[in-house]
């Protein structure tokens, strides 16, 4: 596994690697989600490079940048065991240069949800995946669902701007209580870590009740009022088109239930598909 950690090596590792590559963006601090991306590339049978960037643009001002966690080595030895080919390693000033005076608007599927509550986030989001992409020049690049609707962010912002790169999901990887996996779960306390599992066991009755017929307001009304019993403060959950992320209100393909709330200090997010 060759690690690039400015644009010269990278260049020169890239070059060695073929048309052909599988690409996955990461903030880092590894878990098995991750490592479930990587696989799922190799499948493919083509070689795989992986990125490592804390994305400052994507934190708003009350997201403590500098207390994401940083696992660079345990991040390092689970790439090379998962197969990587290469690891690019920038730092802030090669991805965000002092002259640097571009930045990309996004709409659309950014438009809600998240993107209400986290102003500016998909727009740093997507202008660091547009950098990495010119950077890495993948063939086809590897999101987890668990963040569906970065995954449309990112799905139209390649679409729009022609880039030449398919944008492959991956299946949530969970825990066997249904939680699913992410970098923020490290931070819950085992009694949150108990109760966690709640978001998911919501959105499970919900869709139950929705494919059952009930109305989609009265499914997702008890939907939020089962997180609330839980112990869960719900900041949506909702039923919207699976791609544009307009809100539904009747089920109808293709339906994906979104889901995000606050446990003590942490917010979870999960979805599934509907219908």
């Amino acid at each position: 596994m060759r690690i690039a950690r400015n644009l010269s090596e990278l260049r020169a590792a890239r070059a060695a690697l073929g048309p052909w590559l599988g690409f996955v963006p990461t903030m880092g601090a590894l878990h098995q989600g991750h490592v479930a991306l990587v696989t799922a590339a190799r499948a493919a049978d083509r070689p795989v490079a992986a990125s490592i960037f804390v994305n400052p643009t994507q934190f708003g001002p009350n997201e403590d940048f500098l207390a994401y966690p940083r696992t660079e080595e345990a991040d390092l030895a689970k790439l090379e065991a998962a197969g990587c080919a290469l690891v690019w390693l920038p730092d802030v000033e090669t991805m965000y240069p002092a002259d640097g005076a571009s930045r990309i608007v996004v709409g659309g599927p950014a438009e809600r949800w998240e993107g209400e509550l986290r102003p500016g986030h998909f727009a740093g989001v997507a202008t660091v995946v547009a950098k990495l992409f010119g950077q890495i020049r993948p063939s086809h690049a590897y999101f987890g669902e668990k963040d569906w609707q970065q995954i449309q962010v990112i799905a139209r912002m390649a679409a729009d701007l022609l880039l030449p790169v398919e944008i492959v999901p991956v299946a949530t990887v969970r825990e066997a209580d249904g939680l699913a996996l992410s970098s923020r779960n490290r931070f819950l306390t085992a009694e949150e870590r108990q109760t966690a599992p709640a978001l998911r066991a919501a959105m499970v009755v919900a869709i139950e009740r929705l494919l059952g017929g009930m109305a989609v307001p009265a499914a997702l009304a008890a939907g939020e009022a089962r997180l609330g019993e839980a112990g869960l403060k719900a900041d949506y959950f909702a039923l919207v088109h699976a791609h544009s992320l307009v809100p539904l209100e009747v089920v109808a393909a293709p339906a994906r239930l979104i889901a995000a709330a606050k446990l003590g200090r942490i917010r979870l997010l999960d979805n599934a598909a509907v219908c």
